[in-house]
């Protein structure tokens, strides 16, 4: 899943893509990203929170533009529910849900829609925590009426975790993950990879990042979240690999 930012103030490439992020999201597909995930509102350390009509104005010309580009998957990053519709009527296929918190209205337009929900851990959480959060997220789900194949879960690294429940949420993802939904993982550039590398630019954590993934996939993560996409994708197709020739 590549990273495409149309945001000023993003922690690791603020501004970068704002102007041509159409064309940085082509660029990202053809260096082997199978779906986009379009940010309007940062989501670092800190930031200030703009209104949903920024987040729309700010994806009204990335979204339809590169839907009609292009037939990977789209996903939104957005917790508000009039932004998650208008994303759905102009071209996503997928919410991604950072709020960590059950909306009944985001779950009806999901339900209604049949697009999918990319549910996140948000906050402070050991493993024991995280899981006892998908599961209860999965029966709120399921009440709901929310089909299985329209969800996916996030752990969450790096919203309100420690640095060393950041690790344990990376090294035992066979621990906590459920067992009838896709897990994601966003470890991209974050202070947890620059922190157990010793790299203070964000930019500069590639082959921290892709530990962190060979890792992860091995431990079951489905999905990985990334900006640097051409030289990622590498290490994550050998430890698809190396995964599948462990399991067999």
């Amino acid at each position: 899943m590549g990273i495409v930012n149309v945001t000023p103030d993003s922690f690791s490439d603020g501004g970068k893509h704002m102007t041509d992020a159409t064309a940085y999201a082509l660029s990202l597909i053809d260096d082997g990203a199978d779906m986009l995930d379009l940010g309007a509102q940062s989501t670092r350390p800190g930031y200030t929170e703009i209104p949903p009509s920024e987040e729309i104005a700010r994806l009204s010309g990335v979204l339809a533009p590169l839907r009609s580009q292009t037939a990977v998957p789209l996903s939104v990053d957005t917790y508000f529910p009039e932004v998650a519709q208008y994303a759905l009527r102009n071209g996503a296929d997928i919410i991604n849900d950072v709020s960590g918190r059950w909306n009944p209205a985001m779950a009806e337009l999901i339900r209604e829609s049949g697009a999918g929900w990319i549910i996140m851990h948000n906050g402070a959480g050991s493993v024991e925590e995280v899981k006892a959060f998908f599961v209860e997220m999965a029966e709120k789900c399921a009440t709901f009426g929310i089909r299985k194949e329209q969800i996916c879960f996030d752990m969450g690294i790096g919203f309100g975790k420690t640095y060393e429940e950041n690790l344990a949420l990376i090294a035992h993802i066979a621990e906590y993950k459920h067992p009838d939904y896709p897990l994601l993982l966003g470890t991209s550039r974050k202070r947890v990879i620059g922190t157990a590398s010793g790299q203070d630019n964000p930019a500069e954590r590639i082959y921290g990042n892709i530990a962190a993934d060979t890792v992860a996939i091995l431990g079951g993560a489905d999905i990985i979240r990334l900006h640097d996409v051409k030289h990622e994708k590498q290490g994550i197709l050998t430890a698809s690999a190396l995964k599948g020739e462990r399991d067999g």
